[in-house]
């Protein structure tokens, strides 16, 4: 199927080659969300049902070294704020980091979007009928969107989650599965983090400053110590880092 003419395209294709040459071992973005938290609830997650593993929600972020996720597929995926330098993981993108990133859809039972990622998402992946392990995976599991502007949503298996979006999400991890899936999403992501709701981070550090764009940690917001769980390179230098919350961090005198 021929790739729509959008930024995205460049990203799709470029995963979608790295895939194809890890998939017979294996089986066979990034861009911010325009929608504020400010109207959702806030609150604790509730404690997993006994006897039953609960759902790991996790995510996972293409980002430069100077922390910038905007545009990071193409040059005209992200134009906003005047953005002129996107397309910066494409030189980076090897078959290494699409093995990791076909492992992690692979793990997921159900995805989590913010609106703008969503859509951008749903208007390739869920027109795609190659049999390839992400679409596979995002065309047939469940998907449910954060946002007060979303109400007619065109991919299948689609819920929108309004009013009490904090107890929404309460509910969905508290279900039996493996992982519920934060894919781009930045200011969604800022609003989970801040809130407690995320049990592990995936970061893919590409070996490149932009020097200018949207990041997904903002100049001031919580802050959080973390766990390292995992960490790889790849042969075109980018790092690939697992992370879990570890509470507040501490402040010391050097010395």
């Amino acid at each position: 199927m021929k790739a729509p003419l959008n930024g995205f395209s460049y990203l799709v294709g470029v995963l979608t080659e790295a895939i194809r040459h890890v998939v017979t071992s294996v089986l066979s973005s990034s861009r911010t969300d325009e929608i504020g938290p400010s109207s959702w609830s806030t609150g604790m997650t509730t404690a997993p049902r006994q006897g039953v593993s609960s759902m790991k929600l996790t995510t996972t972020t293409h980002l430069s070294l100077d922390g910038v996720m905007q545009g990071c597929g193409g040059p005209d995926e992200d134009r906003s704020g005047g953005f002129e330098r996107g397309g910066w993981i494409t030189p980076f993108f090897d078959d290494e980091g699409g093995a990791f990133i076909v492992d992690v859809y692979q793990r997921a039972d159900a995805f989590l979007f913010g609106r703008r990622t969503y859509e951008l998402f749903g208007s390739y992946w869920g027109k795609m009928a190659d049999p390839n392990p992400i679409a596979a995976a995002l065309n047939s599991r469940p998907k449910y969107v954060a946002s007060t502007t979303l109400t007619e949503p065109h991919w299948s298996e689609t819920t929108v989650l309004t009013g009490d979006v904090a107890a929404r999400i309460r509910e969905l991890k508290a279900r039996s599965g493996r992982e519920l899936q934060v894919h781009g999403s930045g200011k969604l992501i800022q609003w989970l983090l801040a809130n407690g709701f995320i049990d592990e981070i995936n970061v893919l550090i590409f070996p490149v400053i932009v020097g200018q764009g949207a990041r997904l940690f903002p100049s001031s917001g919580p802050d959080i110590a973390l766990s390292l769980l995992n960490s790889q390179t790849t042969p075109a230098g980018v790092t690939i880092q697992t992370y879990r919350p570890a509470g507040r961090p501490r402040y010391e005198t050097a010395g």
